[in-house]
């Protein structure tokens, strides 16, 4: 598999992974109060995802894909 497959199939996890962590976010703000707690936790996880998914975006583009 090429690096550009490899990376390919990272953005394809790291997307996912995002995506769940965007809805468990949504569904957090959806039954506030409760669970007001975890929101810097859910919050910090989804803005690394998307950070890490931003990259790899960025390093496919960069290697041509």
């Amino acid at each position: 598999m090429s690096d550009l497959e490899q990376l390919k199939a990272r953005i394809k996890k790291l997307n996912a992974q995002a995506t769940q962590l965007k809805m468990d976010l949504h569904d957090l703000s959806e039954d506030l109060p409760t669970g007001w707690e975890r929101i810097p936790e859910i919050a910090q996880k989804t803005f690394d995802a998307y950070t890490a998914l931003t990259e790899a975006r960025k390093a496919f583009a960069a290697g041509g894909g």
